[in-house]
């Protein structure tokens, strides 16, 4: 039965059998060979034969990840904290109304006006193109205004995702994903990812959600996160959502994590985006999440370049995985293996991911965010 799904799957389209080849039989992959017209002639099928191959392995699957079940409210935290970092529900910092600034920017802001969900300080206006309404201002009160998490250049912090490059159809894409419940954190306080389906996707007409894929799909992205390998890492504790260094610069081992960090707090906290982010990760993580990505480490995985090109950046509505916050990309396939994420993009993931242990997608998300984007 198994060699026939994969005959079928092969019969319809070579990508997706590679994927079922790997995961059901870890033989040899087969040459990728990817026909945009015979991809499209038979996603339909291919999409029928994934969701077959995930409902086929869900039992399995529940199983071996029943301790990544979201915890409900009052329950101590199940997901890995330093990838979904919560809000310890500190008071929000008092303005005094004093004009901010940040360098190369001749804005000025005070604090409470750069926390606006619904006008986005602006501080390089002249760095990314003029911003479509529903990404500087939103809706009020329906839809906060895109920028004010993605930022306006599109790159994000740790807390969310970076939107700079990606397909229009595949921001579309994961827009309905968000309003249908197919898309959702592995971590139900993960505010950042709650709060976006509540006050954007569930309000958002397809014409703004259309008009915010156009403009940051047309945005260049950039070296946005630099990747440091070591041991140690400074200290850190949650404050809205992000890990900041504690006060006393003491450090400790980094262990299984990646500590994802502002360059410059103070400018990440004014939402400056051209302020970027340092990611610490594990010592000998690249060199290990380079074989998985690029050979699926003998049967682990499946190589990345499969489906998201040969340079990863992307094919079609399938995105770019490279140069992106390595938290991010933790997440992402966390939430895969979970079936927190089950849209059908999503469910092709399954056999890729299904193997995959959380040093794995660590290793996998270092390498990958220390790529060129």
């Amino acid at each position: 039965m198994r060699k026939d799904l994969v005959a079928l799957c092969t019969h319809h389209c070579r990508p997706r059998a590679i994927l079922f080849s790997a995961y059901l039989n870890s033989e040899t992959l087969l040459p990728f060979q990817l026909s945009r017209a015979r991809t499209r002639h038979h996603l339909a099928a291919c999409t029928i034969l994934s969701a077959a191959v995930a409902l086929a392995t869900s039992a399995l699957l529940l199983a071996s990840s029943s301790s990544r079940q979201a915890p409900s409210s009052g329950d101590a935290q199940k997901t890995p904290s330093w990838a979904y970092v919560l809000n310890p529900g500190t008071a929000p910092a008092k303005d005094d109304q004093t004009p901010r600034h940040v360098p190369n920017s001749s804005a000025s802001f005070t604090f409470a006006q750069t926390q606006d969900y619904f006008h986005v300080a602006d501080w390089h206006p002249g760095l990314h193109p003029v911003m479509p309404s529903i990404v500087s201002t939103g809706r009020k009160p329906d839809v906060y205004a895109c920028a004010f998490c993605h930022l306006p250049n599109g790159q994000g912090k740790p807390e969310n995702s970076s939107l700079a490059g990606l397909p229009v159809q595949y921001i579309v894409n994961q827009m309905t994903d968000f309003k249908s419940g197919a898309r959702k954190s592995s971590e139900p306080e993960h505010l950042p990812v709650a709060k976006m389906i509540a006050n954007v996707a569930v309000s958002a007409a397809d014409g703004e959600i259309q008009s915010a894929a156009r403009y940051f799909s047309a945005i260049q992205p950039k070296r946005w996160i630099r990747v440091v390998e070591t041991r140690t890492v400074p200290k850190t504790h949650a404050d809205h959502f992000m890990l900041v260094a504690a006060s006393d610069a003491a450090r400790e081992p980094i262990g299984h994590r990646i500590i994802e960090m502002a360059e410059d707090r103070e400018r990440t906290e004014l939402r400056d985006d051209a302020s970027s982010f340092v990611a610490y990760v594990p010592a000998g993580s690249l060199s290990l999440g380079k074989a998985l990505v690029t050979t699926g480490s003998s049967g682990r995985t499946v190589a990345c370049r499969l489906c998201h090109g040969s340079n990863l950046r992307g094919n079609q509505d399938i995105p770019s995985i490279v140069g992106r916050s390595p938290s991010y990309i933790f997440r992402q396939l966390y939430d895969m293996q979970s079936g927190s994420r089950h849209g059908p993009l999503a469910v092709q993931m399954k056999p890729v991911v299904y193997r995959l242990t959380e040093e794995d997608m660590i290793d996998i998300a270092a390498y990958l965010a220390s790529l060129e984007p």
